[in-house]
């Protein structure tokens, strides 16, 4: 696909062993427990990683200081087959406080069978992040990047 959108956003997807509500529960709830441990804004240890389910929520790290980094915003969630935040994430790998500068990522579960299900994220709008985005769209499109991070969450689910 050569069109904008297409070039403005990163596709991956993977079929995880879990049934849709199972891998909805884990890819949110869980985040903790299958996100990698070096993608963090927090200098220092993080304690949790919290996901709050609604609409207008936040996704935020929590320091072992106590310290908190509020780095996505819940834009949509629609238990057990959608969800979208933001991703407050500038070209500096630091917090962006416009709203405007930031992109969003929509992961969607769709049942392959009972027990397997797909899990296709697309992260869109990077070039919301202005100059350096086509950088973020490399980094988060690389291999270690939100590939990794399904590949992280499907391990996850079958340990």
């Amino acid at each position: 696909m050569s069109t904008q959108a297409a070039d403005t956003s990163v596709q991956t997807a993977i079929v995880v062993d879990a049934p849709v509500q199972r891998a909805f529960d884990a890819f949110t709830n869980e985040m903790a427990r299958w996100w990698h441990p070096d993608h963090h804004l927090l200098d220092g240890p993080v304690a949790e990683m919290v996901f709050e389910p609604r609409v207008g929520g936040h996704v935020y790290d929590r320091g072992a200081d106590g310290r908190e980094c509020r780095w996505a915003r819940v834009l949509a969630y629609e238990p057990p087959h959608r969800v979208v935040f933001s991703w407050d994430i500038n070209t500096h790998w630091e917090l962006e406080t416009d709203p405007e500068k930031t992109s969003e990522v929509e992961v969607r579960f769709v049942p392959e069978d009972a027990g397997r299900t797909r899990v296709e994220l697309e992260h869109r709008h990077l070039d919301r992040h202005g100059d350096g985005w086509d950088n973020m769209r490399g980094a988060v499109g690389a291999s270690d990047g939100w590939p990794a991070g399904l590949r992280r969450l499907a391990d996850y689910l079958v340990a």
